[in-house]
């Protein structure tokens, strides 16, 4: 138990010195002190109650769900009997009420229709996400389950998450905090952004990129009056635009929507030296972007982002590349911001922000003070305490305390991880925890000195009996930090993340480290008593 082999003393130091050289770059950076060249990277990130920042509470129109649902499943209707063999055609189609109904052109094809239609209804799921009835002999409807609508805007919010977070580590911004709140809202906190207005355009705006023909027989009288022909749509011009406060009719089906992308990025047009963003597809969408171009050379199609149409150029020739070009009077600055929306993909769900707050950075400093002093004073008193109640012993663990506080912040380091207002809170509770493991070993050694054993035998029993209830006492504490951690947000998990690697350290350093250099003083001293 006191037996420690050479390799295995130098093994503990190491891992003792090098994690506690990975806090200073943290010391200094909490100290206001600039952090040496060669340890840049290595210090802890601090929250948004810490270093201040932006927090942005959006909402997302989850009605924009449902109408791209229908829209999907029209056009999936369209292709499954069109494709099939006779065709079976359909008219009269509506989407009144948020549900799909058409006519069939012969009653005769009812269950024909119905078997094709069939396999839709489940879509990828095991949920049933849409009702196929008749109507009238030939009138075929499909409505939308609340299993299913509900399944979409909860499989829709939680991309939109995926998304928010690639949007923002595009900003370089580091530890963003990005939860969902309620069926509908995601909350967003960004630390020590100095750009918020940058972030508020960047969320606010969907990046729905859609490639759509012009209605060619529209006539500009019909469109003037927002009057579209049967299978089309009004689309306006961007405010950007030089075709501002224009409407352009365009097929609502048959387009090629911006999924489908695998690249963006901000250049300058060969001619004009104009800011532009350069697209890719992938092969399935640069094939469809080839056939589009390829059978409507010399037609117009329109490129419209977030149902405003950006520019509407022709098919001069057929695009066989898989890339594209648009332009559409931007700035370098918008036209970054669209590459970055682009490449981390369109949001499923419209956002709306409806609560945005900064927290300034002196608030953060303020608390780290507080936070510092409260722990600084606590320590002092917990250290007077330690020595005065068992001398040598409590002198190391008053070291082990050291170490394990510059222990753990070195090991937040590596993992770069948060550092917030509970994350300090964790610490001083690291502290408590950390004498409270050195006071039982301490008491029970005392314990042993009572009934009569040599100082060796105390000692080691004492160690051993006490590491039971240590490690009893820490597994429980490590169990309720991992469900901090996986059912808390935000705050919490600061908090989980701090008293979790604080058990860890904790153990090492109350238990093994002080362990060892007591036997090293016995070897060394062979004492006949101790002062305890």
């Amino acid at each position: 138990m006191l037996d420690f082999p050479i390799w295995k003393r130098l093994s503990f130091w190491a891992i003792t010195l090098v994690l506690a050289l990975l806090a200073f770059p943290s010391i200094a950076m909490l100290s206001g002190s600039d952090v040496p060249e060669a340890f840049e990277g290595y210090e802890v990130n601090l929250g948004l109650d810490l270093a201040g920042g932006s927090h942005i509470l959006l909402e997302g129109e989850t009605e924009a769900v449902q109408r791209e649902r229908l829209e999907t499943m029209e056009e999936s209707v369209r292709d499954a009997l069109g494709d099939a063999e006779p065709p079976i055609r359909i008219g009269d189609v509506s989407t009144a009420n948020g549900r799909l109904s058409f006519m069939l052109a012969n009653p005769a094809d009812v269950d024909r229709a119905r078997e094709l239609l069939t396999p839709l209804m489940n879509g990828q799921g095991l949920v049933r996400e849409w009702d196929l009835s008749v109507l009238d002999g030939n009138r075929m409807v499909l409505t939308p389950t609340e299993e299913g609508l509900e399944t979409a805007v909860d499989d829709a919010m939680e991309a939109t998450v995926d998304v928010i977070r690639r949007r923002i580590d595009e900003l370089g911004t580091r530890e963003p905090t990005i939860l969902r709140q309620g069926d509908d809202r995601i909350v967003v906190q960004v630390p020590g952004l100095e750009d918020p207005e940058q972030l508020k355009n960047l969320l606010g705006e969907t990046a729905q990129l859609e490639f759509k023909l012009v209605d060619a027989n529209a006539l500009p009288s019909d469109v003037a009056q927002g009057i579209a022909n049967p299978g089309s749509e009004i689309v306006p011009y961007s405010e950007d635009s030089d075709f501002a406060g224009q409407f352009e009719a365009v097929r609502r089906l048959g387009g090629i929507r911006g999924d489908s992308l695998t690249g963006a990025q901000q250049s300058f047009d060969a001619q004009t030296n104009e800011p532009v963003v350069t697209i890719q597809f992938d092969q399935e969408g640069g094939q469809r972007f080839a056939v589009l171009s390829t059978e409507n050379v010399g037609r117009r199609f329109a490129i419209i982002l977030d149902g405003a149409v950006i520019s509407a150029p022709n098919f001069n020739e057929p695009i066989l590349s898989g890339s594209a070009q648009i332009s559409g009077g931007f700035t370098t600055e918008t036209a970054n911001n669209l590459a970055i929306q682009l490449r981390s993909g369109a949001l499923q769900v419209p956002l709306t922000i409806i609560e945005e707050r900064t927290v300034g950075p002196d608030l953060g400093r303020d608390s780290i003070v507080a936070g510092a002093i409260a722990m600084g004073i606590g320590s002092l008193l917990v250290i007077g305490l330690m020595i005065a109640s068992y001398g040598r012993f409590g002198v190391y663990a008053t070291i082990a305390l050291g170490l394990n506080v510059l222990m753990v912040l070195g090991i937040m380091a590596f993992m770069n991880t948060t550092l917030t207002l509970p994350g300090i809170a964790g610490f001083v509770l690291t502290v408590g925890a950390a004498v409270d493991a050195n006071v039982l070993i301490n008491e029970r050694i005392r314990e042993e000195r009572r009934r009569g054993r040599r100082v060796v035998a105390a000692v080691e029993n004492g160690y051993k009996e006490a590491s039971r209830a240590i490690y009893d006492a820490n597994v429980t504490n490590f169990i309720a930090g991992v469900l901090l951690f996986l059912f808390g947000s935000g705050p919490v998990r600061g908090f989980a993340v701090v008293l979790i690697i604080g058990l860890f350290t904790s153990v090492f350093t109350a238990v093994t480290l002080t362990r060892m250099w007591v036997a090293g003083w016995l070897r060394g001293k062979r004492p006949s008593d101790i002062n305890i």
